[in-house]
């Protein structure tokens, strides 16, 4: 993975966060070549970003690493509010998630979720280069020519593609001159990662609300067993060079014991104060240099978002600029990552925005909403199946689609109901050939899959056999609910009813699990289009 100067790598990754390495890992998967690197001399320690979503769980499972993330983890089930003398509880992600293997919030710390990584790549002997910086690029219509610097020496590398996964300070995005629009909210925090000496169930997450802020305990397993957050009433000072000074225990205890006077901190493993910004950057892609992670979008911790949305920026990315790469899909693929992933973005530092504003304002009708109304609303939307269903759905992040990119299409007839084109594909149990399994166990991500539902005798054998041989579709499969060798098996026809599929229909899943195209019926003229007009003729690499 460290070729000489003269040649040319597939993709450099600058940044080795979680979004960076889940884009390696992905990359590696699909047999691309890159380089990634990072500046900082080892990995994170600290636990920084502390929770998996279930939509990342799904896209991580194809790379076999959930169930040691999950070992390592803690999926706590319950919010307790703690407000007024009272304590309210909310049973978190209990509706709204039967379409996924991973019906829970996986809290895990950023280490643990970069060194399982880490191992992943290692396994095959990918390893990230440390203390290598980017220092300058140049892009051109065919590479981008890159400067790096590592123990005080340069070296030229040439790549056809850049993703900086460096973070709110990417030197990436600088010199690709992409802008980062936002600013800094005004509060400032304090973070310990620390133990606790009180009352508090472990196996939640508790929130202690007051007039003059939140502060917020989140159960984990290492490097410590908890998460604690906390407003500064007043702020802190910062020193001379602007920055914040280090938070002792005692500090943090005095913030503590102003909202919920009946819990001790004790053995910190980490601790300090910080601020919180919201950012966007103005384009996600500049020629060949492209900005996934907190190098494109930074914004408040707020339902866990920030990391996720990183992974998935890499996993939305890494299938079709591999598929690029090799020449195998047309290059206006790539068009697309922007095109879908910038309103993601967007929408999670709006939503994280808003949230934050609630929580932390000293206005008095935010003040009085956060103290008296949000612990009275909470026992309310408890009582809400619906509305509750589609909060948990939105937080576990089920719901990102990308229906208005120029990557789908919506084939004729469409189905009645089920997942539109650029919908999440959804997660049901079925059995092949005797195996009970979830679907999304066979749609992994080196290519897109297809989907025949109905009989295996209902369709062209001749046809299906040569739609399967387009690069990139390694898999055709028949989903009935009768059995046969090779068939998923849909006894009770639970799956074909998600899908809107009453006869017989077809659903093309990309490789990051989003429906490219589907149609009702089985004429398969319209999927052969579209096949063509992505990823060129069967069997035969694009020019």
């Amino acid at each position: 993975m460290a070729p000489g100067n003269d040649e040319q790598i597939g993709v450099l990754i600058v940044g080795a966060g979680p979004t960076g390495l889940a884009l390696a890992a992905q990359l590696h998967s699909l047999g691309t070549s890159f380089r990634i690197i990072d500046r900082q001399l080892d990995r994170t320690h600290e636990s920084r970003a502390l929770a998996i979503q279930p939509r990342t769980l799904e896209l991580l499972r194809a790379l076999g690493v959930t169930d040691e993330l999950t070992r390592r983890g803690n999926d706590a089930v319950e919010l307790q509010m703690h407000a007024g003398g009272r304590v309210r509880g909310l049973r978190l992600f209990e509706v709204g998630l039967e379409d996924t293997a991973f019906p829970f919030l996986l809290f895990v710390s950023q280490a643990e979720t970069e060194q399982v990584l880490i191992e992943y790549l290692a396994a095959d002997g990918v390893r990230v280069e440390r203390g290598v910086e980017l220092v300058d690029l140049v892009p051109s219509s065919d590479e981008v020519r890159c400067e790096l610097r590592h123990e005080g020496e340069t070296e030229q590398v040439s790549a056809r593609y850049l993703v900086g996964c460096d973070g709110a300070h990417s030197t990436a995005r600088e010199l690709a001159a992409i802008t980062f629009e936002g600013a800094a909210y005004p509060q400032t925090f304090a973070l310990g990662d620390i133990d606790l000496a009180g009352n508090l169930d472990p196996e939640a997450v508790h929130a202690f609300v007051g007039a003059e802020g939140i502060v917020l305990f989140f159960p984990l397993e290492h490097p410590a067993p908890w998460r604690m957050i906390g407003m500064v009433p007043g702020g802190v000072p910062v020193d001379s060079k602007g920055k914040l000074p280090e938070p002792s225990l005692e500090e943090l205890q005095a913030i503590v014991a102003r909202y919920t006077g009946e819990v001790e901190l004790r053995e910190p493993v980490w601790l300090r104060y910080f601020r919180i910004h919201h950012r966007h950057a103005s384009n996600y892609r500049r020629g060949r240099v492209f900005l996934a992670g907190d190098a494109a979008h930074v914004h408040s911790p707020a339902g866990a978002q920030g990391m996720n949305t990183g992974i998935q920026d890499s996993w939305n990315l890494g299938w079709k600029l591999s598929l690029v790469d090799r020449g195998r899909a047309d290059a206006a693929l790539l068009d697309s990552y922007e095109e879908e992933r910038r309103p993601v973005g967007g929408f999670v530092v709006r939503f994280t925005d808003r949230a934050f504003s609630l929580a932390t304002s000293r206005k008095p009708v935010f003040r009085m909403m956060r103290s008296q109304v949000a612990p009275r609303l909470l026992t309310l939307v408890a009582h809400l199946g619906r509305v509750r269903a589609r909060a948990f759905r939105t937080i576990a992040q089920l719901r990102i689609c990308y229906r208005s990119s120029s990557l789908v299409e919506e084939g004729k007839p469409s189905p009645f109901g089920g997942p539109r084109a650029g919908d999440r594909f959804p997660d049901f149990r079925l059995e092949c050939d005797g195996r009970a399994l979830w679907i999304q166990e066979l749609l992994g991500p080196a290519s897109f899959h297809l989907l025949l539902c109905g009989g295996r005798e209902k369709w062209d054998q001749a046809l299906t056999a040569q739609l399967g041989e387009f690069e990139g579709v390694v898999g055709v499969h028949h989903l009935a609910r009768e059995g046969g060798p090779g068939v998923l098996q849909d006894r009770d026809g639970r799956g074909l009813r998600q899908l809107g599929i009453a006869g017989l229909g077809q659903y093309l899943v990309r490789p990051d699990g989003h429906v490219a195209y589907r149609a009702a019926g089985q004429d398969l003229a319209g999927l052969e289009r579209y096949l063509r007009r992505w990823i060129g003729q069967p069997g035969r690499p694009r020019t």
